[in-house]
């Protein structure tokens, strides 16, 4: 292969294809034969422009078929202006006619022949294989173009795909129109940058082109220059200039409007709006063709003239909840009420409460309920998106006022039917005959009002009815569905199979029904007296000042408003409990947890083999066959025989066979991978490979481990058992591993001794003699009746001290001598029943015919030392003959067993059968990357914190196993000193470093292993017998020394490695490879890196840059996609998307290929920008997306063939479009609170998205590593979504997309990916506000509010609970916390509740005792753990998966997952209300440093601290001035769980904070955060300097909210002023008054301590600097003041002391609560002095709050011991240990290792 740089552009136009020469174009001229020179351009994976190149991938007919296909021209026109020749194809025609750019048409044309040539191999075809078939070239034009041609029915258009010639309408199809179209489609999306978001838009520019299209190939003359017609849109670089670039502009002018996200949502149009503006057929009048940039469209802010939003208005309210779930909230609402209309009368069980007719009767309010339910939906619908109705959408308008009217109409007729039926049984004074006919009118009114309901319930049963009309275009079925919903192109026939909702039905059922037996009889009926007793109670003696009477109603409401509060989320602790046990279910009937560990897997090691032969190695291909229900039975059939060990078939392998062979090499090269991840050890590596036939063994030659100790058990047998050869043998046979066991050890002992003695001497025909005889005598039976048993244990004993000698580094010859002599005489001497003399022995060959002298003394010839395959054996044997343990502990890395049980327990669950890798689907991986690590530098790894602990410390710690491994492979490599790791080796250093944090190069290392398996299995694929049978020698001798060679360790020494050897250097089984795997599995395979700024990188020698080009040479099917800023002679800056690659013959970077793009790439959210620019250099028909904190294993990529099979099956009524990937979560092991965040997201990764994909089927897309039918979501919009801040959470909304656009998402858990996850409380606080902030848009958007609405009942509810629901909940629980604790405050200040103790012990009652232990579970995080314990139990046994749960809460887990309940519930609801939702970059680091108590306070002052602080006084008050609260045991019940969450609040972020409690460190900490308070704010001064300026980024979100966020925001703020209210009426100096003139009085004392602080801020700053004695004497005359006013107050009022103390819980908050207020109100005070007031008195605030915070840490951090324990739970003994000794040194340690 030549591989060379891009020729220059010839002609006036782009020089498309590579030839000269312009022959006709009815010709199919063959390519320019040249292989070679300079005209020959770069290629990506196959040189398509050059046929005779030699290179694997051209081996393949459907590749050079897909190729003459494209230059098929036949009779289409050629373009004109341009010069045509033969080597052009039908891309560049397209190219030429409209206008794409040359490397955009070179790209596509690759993706498509690609396309092509892989769905040609997948068929099987029996004619004509070197043509391109019709039906493969037809279905992919379907499948692209589907979108298009639903959306042109939707809108009543006809497609512009006209596949048959005009004049033959009748005709076949012509495959060349076909392969036209889909490569216009092609060539529009790899030029449509941003617009690729934009899908419907895409579908109207097609429509226009493919218009054009169908012009130029029906010869069509144009009227006005009588010529042949050409497109609205031609030239160079047309498309980009005419159509994408007007469009760009646009969105980017709507971002620009949104002011980076902070303008409302409703302000600007987002890319969804753009994009739902093509969903009506105005855009065809108002639009035209081409593009008219004069059209309001194409306006965009400040312009009046524009176009609004499209089809939906985000609106921050949280409403929203109500609006896009109002079923649910209807059934809640509507249950509730009618469940306390049943409970009033008191009974027990509700039909007891129904039995007579007024009772009966009051339950009809629900409909009046539901009616009024229905208008307020009715009025929200119109409040929030009234400014969709224009002219063209009056009907709109019309819609909303009607459902109003008609919502009142039915309200109104409720309640005037319901009035008459009282009016009438009161008039009547009975249940007369016009009294029940009155009841029937209203029932009759009822049922005409729930028919749509009733319809929906028909519908639901019969789904395919309801598909068939909503994805129907026939008018009729608009105009009937008018009234419910509008009409849109997405969320159209999302109902699933009958089956499927039988399932999901009943799992809502059980639990709704379980839900609201739990609510009636727990929640609701036990309030029921209590409620009577307080509205009962009478001359209630209040402690303040009462401005309404009966205020008796509004204490009920307190005491009830918690209990709706839990009732309103209980479902999501219920949903916990039984989507827990559903995927238990699931799980056990998938199989999961079936082998555990290493230890189960022995026992099935036997089926193993046969399960990895039937599950990864191809069928036979019997083509009619395959897929029919007679191989899906007989696939069912043989999988319960490997299950469960059925039949013989399947029991065992004989070592001869190929099956066992390619299992041998597979098994052998997993364990090679463990081995080069440093994972296992050389050792271990022994123990657990499966050697291949040598040494003329006769059995299969099992792994080690599990041949262990059955030698001995054998011998022992042996000893004790007096029997025949045939019962010894028939017991050795019970156990297949025994017998294995003795066979190769006798092999391998003969073997061995006839290897070590020189043939040719007497000493090796006398061993060869005496094996003889040993052979006859147990081929005849009688072995036992010859020889002596019981001396076989002296010939054992000798055997290990002779392989003991062999397996040392010196080798003691002399004692081999005398270790054979000895053996020789007990074997002819002492070993025989009958003994033999001297004569007999010679007679017999069994002893030297010369003179007796010393045997073997000249005829012992060990190996040399550089056989490592004989010695290797030697090690094997005596292994075998030593181990005397079971080695369960083999391996010792827990994470090698984790995969190894893993991997083996995957294989007996149900997959589908693996095709062969030509015939698998091909496909990509696409990881964004950015800025983050790639290859820790040198001075990462040794940059020590302030204890002394650096990065490479910290990791020999956490990974010791791993890294005597890593010395031992250096060693081995040819180390001499550790110090060479700082030296000659320290990139091997920094790799495993690497590939032990969340970076870039463990990332790429792991989805690498998709190639390498590839290459792998294409070889089994198809080598033969002999193939196998020899590379499997190869293997077995070559083992070691590749080991030696692999990694990266040639490179740094300035070695340039060749391009084969470079490819093979990575594993053994590489040499056996044929030289064609490589190019088949780069068809297969392609890995693009979208570096984004990668370009920038280079320019300013960034060492990333050199990190990535490294990743490049090391990874031949890695390609970097990377967006290049290159400024025009007009000092314009132009933005390009290129593809690069490293070439290995050149031996540098070269550029694939570069398309200019409009402007610059981020418009939206970053991420996914970044991605949707590299989308279009992926290749495949799936792709998977894989972030950059992710890891792939090698055992788990040999089942990528299986799962990408999962899209030719059903699941339901549809294939799937995305499979769901199971993640492990590595970072686990790191720390305690690592493994929290581990466990919580292994539940959520495994049992709940298998909950949500079977059965509930509302499995989203939750981010990576999932992955997608590619051609599916190329035409529906890419892999995610991208608009500015709505989108913030970008990977669920392509879930979003694909259900509502009728995708499938599934969920397999037969294979895993790696994933990384945040380490520290820091890191995992910000991705939880990111991620909750992200649920706060979500709740605005229009995805969630039409997926709940178009999703049947049930499956909304699965959706709600799983999604927007969870966070909603989650803050509903914090609500109902505070509802609590204010309530009963309330009771306790008011004097209600001494009333009610007094009179009726009614606040004791089951149903706040219920609530209490409700949120009690909630905030331990038993709501989170129950599926983390059920999950480990399955996967890891019942007892672990305990004992895991007691270690977490001893850990503090409990105080880790309620301290993370207040991050979500603060996030989100911030979020709603006032927006801010930001990407928060975590850093993905190792957490080793102490993180200061001023870093702490900013991020968690206002999410945590402050309201921790407000409870906690709450609770202290309470306490004070309770009833209740005097009562100590009764006061502990009622609030442990309230102060169990304060704690969390407070504590937490320093109990998970290394060295959070040593008091050194508290010390400094407390200076750093008073610098930080009183730092100046300047201009240049960043939050982290200065508390001013970090105090108003704190309240920048309520700069940006809209008027009802700060109202909602000061409403929320006055409960600080019911502290002062309560608690001055409770000081002495009230006396006891309760008049008004108390509280008003309180009030002058406030404004004067304002006033005073005021005053005092203003003496400071005029005298404190030059006047100092002046400004000291007026703070003197004011403390004389005060103190001069308290003596009065003493003297002559009820005045005490206590008052004092008493008085700050009043006037404290209150002050908190104007400050708060005064930051609502910002914009108009900020220009007068009472501002500078707000700052000072702020900052004072914080420093209380500050102290509050520091003095419990400080108490802690002087208590001796705590640090320490504190220690031990953060990491694990090995770095505890370490710790400490690195602080009893000098604090610092040396850089040496």
């Amino acid at each position: 292969m030549s591989l060379r740089q891009r020729p220059a552009r010839l002609g006036p136009g782009p020089n498309y294809g590579p030839g000269l020469q312009p022959p006709s174009l009815g010709t199919v001229a063959p390519p320019p034969p040249f292989a070679g020179g300079e005209r020959d351009e770069v290629y990506n994976i196959i040189p398509i422009n050059n046929l005779l190149t030699d290179h694997p991938s051209l081996r393949f007919t459907e590749v050079r078929a897909a190729m003459w296909a494209l230059r098929n021209m036949g009779d289409l026109r050629p373009p004109p202006f341009v010069p045509w020749h033969g080597g052009l194809d039908l891309l560049d025609w397209l190219g030429f006619y409209f206008g794409f750019q040359r490397d955009n048409v070179r790209n596509q044309r690759e993706h498509l022949v690609l396309l092509l040539a892989n769905a040609q191999m997948r068929r099987q075809l029996t004619e004509n294989v070197d043509e391109l078939s019709i039906n493969v070239i037809r279905d992919i034009r379907k499948k692209l173009l589907r979108n298009y041609t639903s959306w042109c029915a939707y809108l009543g258009r006809k497609n512009s795909v006209w596949i048959t010639n005009s004049l033959l309408r009748r005709g076949s199809p012509d495959p060349r129109r076909e392969l036209l179209y889909t490569a216009l489609y092609l060539l529009i999306w790899g030029e449509a940058a941003n617009l690729r978001f934009v899908p419907e838009c895409l579908c109207y520019v097609f429509h226009h082109m493919a218009m054009d299209l169908g012009r130029i190939m029906e010869g069509y003359i144009d009227d006005a220059t009588g010529q042949f017609a050409l497109p609205a849109i031609t030239g160079e670089n047309a498309f980009l200039t005419r159509v994408v670039t007007p469009l760009y502009k646009t969105i980017k002018g709507e971002v620009e409007a949104s002011r980076n996200g902070t303008a409302p949502h409703s302000a600007w149009r987002n890319y969804d709006d753009i994009n739902e503006y093509f969903w009506s057929s105005h855009c065809f009048e108002r639009l035209r063709w081409p593009l008219d940039p004069s059209t309001n469209f194409f306006a965009t802010p400040p312009s009046k003239n524009r176009v609004g939003k499209t089809g939906f208005v985000e609106q921050r309210s949280f409403w929203n909840v109500l609006r896009s779930f109002d079923r649910m909230w209807i059934m809640l609402i509507l249950f509730f009420q009618a469940a306390v209309i049943v409970a009033w009368r008191g009974e027990t069980f509700p039909w007891q409460n129904l039995q007579t007719r007024d009772d009966q009767v009051r339950l009809l309010t629900v409909f009046i309920t539901w009616a009024g339910l229905r208008l307020l939906q009715s009025i929200l619908d119109a409040g929030t998106q009234y400014s969709l109705v224009t002219r063209e959408t009056k009907l709109l308008g019309v819609r909303m006022v009607l459902k109003s009217l008609v919502a009142i109409a039915w309200t109104v007729a409720f309640s005037v039917l319901y009035a008459q039926i009282w009016d009438q049984r009161y008039h009547d004074r009975q249940w007369s005959q016009a009294a029940n006919q009155r009841l029937v009118n209203f029932l009759e009114a009822a049922i005409v009002f729930i028919l749509p309901e009733l319809l929906a319930l028909v519908l639901f049963i019969l789904p395919w009815v309801r598909n068939f009309i909503e994805k129907t275009n026939w008018r009729i079925f608009y105009v009937l569905t008018w009234w419910f919903h509008s009409r849109i192109f997405v969320g159209r026939g999302l109902r699933e199979g009958l089956m499927d909702n039988l399932k999901y039905a009943s799992f809502w059922i059980s639990l709704l029904v379980v839900k609201f037996s739990f609510s009636y009889f727990l929640q609701i009926r036990p309030m029921v007296a209590p409620t009577k007793a307080l509205l009962d109670l009478k001359n209630v003696e209040y402690e303040w000042h009462e401005f309404f009477s009966r205020t008796n109603r509004f204490g009920v409401v307190i005491l009830w408003l918690p209990i709706v509060l839990i009732y309103m989320m209980d479902i999501q602790i219920w949903y916990s409990i039984f989507s827990s046990l559903a995927g238990a279910l699931v799980g056990l009937f998938s199989h999961l947890g079936e082998i555990r560990d290493v230890q189960q897997l022995r026992l099935r090691f036997q089926f193993f083999a046969s399960a990895m032969q039937f599950n990864l190695m191809p069928e036979e291909q019997l083509s009619q066959d395959r897929g029919s229900l007679r191989s899906k039975f007989r696939d069912a059939v043989n999988r319960l025989k490997l299950r469960y060990g059925l039949g013989r078939p399947y029991k065992k392998i004989d070592s001869n066979q190929v099956g066992r062979s390619s299992f041998a090499l597979i098994w052998n090269e997993i364990i090679q991978t463990f081995r080069e991840e440093d994972i296992l050890s050389d050792h271990e590596v022994e123990l657990l490979e499966l050697p291949q036939n040598t040494w003329k063994i006769r059995v299969i030659r099992w792994p080690c481990i599990l041949l262990s100790n059955e030698l001995l058990l054998a011998l022992g047998q042996a000893k004790v058992l007096n029997a025949s050869d045939r019962q010894h043998w028939r017991k050795i046979c019970k156990n297949e591993y025994r017998r294995c066991a003795v066979i190769e050890a006798y092999d391998s002992i003969k073997y061995l001794l006839l290897q070590i003695v020189l043939e040719g001497t007497e000493e090796h025909s006398i061993i060869a003699q005496l094996f003889d005889e040993f052979d006859r005598w147990i081929e005849v039976g009688k072995f036992s009746e010859e020889y002596k048993m019981d001396i076989l244990q002296s010939i054992y004993d000798q055997l290990v001290i002779l392989l003991g000698t062999l397996v040392k580094p010196n080798k003691d010859r002399d004692n081999v001598v005398n270790t054979l002599q000895t053996l020789y005489d007990i074997a002819t001497r002492d070993f025989p029943q009958n003994k033999k003399t001297t004569e007999q022995l010679k007679a017999a060959g069994l002893a030297p015919k010369g003179p007796s002298g010393l045997l073997f003394d000249n005829a012992v010839m060990l190996p040399n030392e550089e056989d490592e395959s004989f010695y290797r054996q030697v090690r094997r044997l005596h292994t075998i003959l030593t181990s005397k343990d079971n080695m369960n502990n083999v391996p010792r890395n827990l994470e090698a067993r984790r995969r190894i049980a893993f991997f083996s327990n995957s294989l007996f669950m149900n997959m589908p059968r693996a095709p062969r890798v030509e015939k698998m689907h091909a496909f990509s991986v696409l990881t964004p990357y950015y800025n983050e690590d790639i290859i820790y530098n040198k001075e990462q790894l040794q940059s020590e914190n302030e204890d002394g602990i650096s990065i490479i410390f910290y990791l020999q710690k956490i990974y010791e196993d791993d890294w005597e491994n890593f010395l031992e492979r250096m060693r081995r490599e040819g180390m001499v000193d550790e110090e060479e790791l700082w030296g000659k080796r320290c990139r091997d250093l920094r790799l495993w470093a690497s590939y032990r944090g969340q970076t870039l190069s463990r990332t790429v290392r792991g989805m690498m292993y998709y190639y390498r398996a590839l290459k792998m299995l294409t070889f089994l694929d198809s080598a033969s017998e002999f193939d196998i049978g020899q590379g499997s020698m190869e293997q077995t001798s070559a083992g070691t020394s590749m080991r030696q060679n692999s990694n990266f360790n040639g490179w740094q020494h300035g070695a340039k490695p060749s391009f084969q050897n470079m490819r093979r250097a990575s594993s053994s089984i590489s040499l056996l490879f044929k030289g064609h795997e490589h190019g088949t599995a780069l068809m297969k395979y392609t890995y693009v890196l979208a570096c984004q700024i990668y370009g920038s990188q280079k320019a300013k020698n960034d060492a990333r840059a050199s990190d990535i080009l490294y990743l490049m040479k090391k990874n031949e099917a890695l390609r970097v996609a990377y967006v290049d800023e290159v400024k025009s002679e007009r000092d314009e800056v132009e933005y390009y998307s290129v593809l690069v690659k490293y070439d290995q013959q050149l031996d540098k970077e070269v550029e694939i290929y570069r398309v200019k793009l409009p402007g610059p790439l981020k418009l939206g959210e970053g991420k996914p920008e970044n991605q949707n620019h590299a989308l279009i250099f992926t290749r495949g028909d799936a792709v998977q997306t894989i972030d950059m904190n992710q890891d792939n294993f090698f055992e788990e990529a040999l089942k990528m063939r299986n799962l990408l099979e999962e899209y030719c099956h059903n699941y339901g009524t549809r294939k799937p479009t995305i499979l769901g990937v199971r993640e492990h979560v590595f970072t686990g092991s790191v720390s305690s609170l690592a493994w929290f965040m581990s466990a919580q997201e292994t539940s959520f990764v495994t049992l709940g998205q298998r909950v949500l994909a079977n059965p509930l089927k509302v499995r989203m897309h939750y981010g990576h590593p999932d992955v997608f039918d590619r051609l599916w979501f190329l035409s529906r919009g890419g892999i995610s979504k991208a608009s500015r801040v709505v989108n913030i959470s970008e990977d669920i909304f392509a879930g979003f997309n694909c259900t509502l656009r009728g995708g499938n998402v599934t969920h397999h858990e037969y294979i895993q990916v790696g994933k990384g996850r945040d380490v520290g409380l820091n890191q995992i606080s910000m991705f939880e506000a990111k991620v909750a902030s992200g649920n706060g848009e979500q709740t605005l958007s229009r995805d969630v509010y039409r997926l709940g609405h178009r999703l049947d009942f049930f499956r909304m509810l699965s959706f709600y609970y799983t999604t927007v629901g969870f966070y909603f909940n989650t803050m509903v629980v914090v609500v109902t916390v505070y509802a609590f604790v204010w309530g009963h405050l309330y009771l306790a200040l008011s004097g209600l509740e001494a009333s009610i103790q007094n009179k009726a012990n009614s606040t004791s009652n089951a149903a706040l005792g219920t609530i209490l232990n409700q949120q009690f579970i909630i905030q331990l995080g038993l709501f989170t753990a129950l599926p983390m314990v059920i999950e480990n139990s399955i996967e890891h046994g019942f007892l672990p998966a305990i004992w895991d749960f007691l270690t977490m809460q001893l850990q503090l887990a409990s105080l880790f997952y309620t301290f993370s309940m207040g991050t979500k519930a603060h996030y989100y609801g911030r979020t709603i209300l006032h927006g801010g939702a930001k990407y928060r970059a975590t850093g993905r680091g190792f957490v080793v440093e102490h993180k200061k108590f001023a870093e702490n306070y900013r991020l968690y002052a206002r999410s945590h601290f402050l309201k921790a602080i407000e409870l906690g006084v709450i609770l202290t008050v309470y306490a004070s001035y309770s009833p209740l609260g005097k009562n100590t045991f009764v006061y502990i019940l009622m609030t442990i769980s309230t102060w169990f969450l304060v704690v969390s609040w407070i504590m937490a972020p320093f109990a998970f904070n290394p060295s959070g409690f040593d008091w050194l460190k508290t010390v400094y900490d407390f200076e750093d955060f008073m610098n930080w308070i009183w730092y100046p704010s300047r201009i240049s001064a960043t939050s982290d300097q200065s508390w001013e300026k970090w105090w108003n980024e704190e309240t920048d979100h309520l700069r940006t909210t809209g008027l009802w966020g700060k109202l909602l925001e000061v409403l929320l703020d006055l409960r600080y002023f019911f502290f002062q209210y309560g608690i001055v009426y409770q000081l002495k100096i009230s006396d006891g008054s309760r008049s008004v003139a108390v509280y008003l009085l309180s009030w002058i004392c406030v404004v004067a301590a304002v006033g005073t602080f005021i005053f005092m801020d203003y003496a400071r700053d005029k005298y404190a600097a030059k006047e100092h004695i002046k400004y000291r004497s007026i703070q003197s005359v004011i403390i004389v003041f005060v103190v001069f006013i308290i003596i009065l107050l003493l003297e002559f009022t009820s005045f005490e002391i206590i008052d004092i103390f008493t008085s700050l819980l009043a006037f404290i908050p209150t002050g908190w609560g104007l400050i708060s207020i005064a930051q609502v109100v910002k914009p108009f005070i900020e220009s007068t002095v009472l501002w500078e007031a707000v700052v000072s008195v702020a900052r004072l605030y914080d420093i209380l709050f500050g102290m509050v915070i520091m003095a419990p840490v400080a108490f802690l951090s002087w208590m001796p011991g705590f640090q320490e324990m504190q220690t031990r739970i953060l990491f694990n003994e090995a770095f505890s240990r370490g710790l400490q000794i690195s602080r009893i040194l000098t604090g610092k340690k040396s850089n040496t290792i």
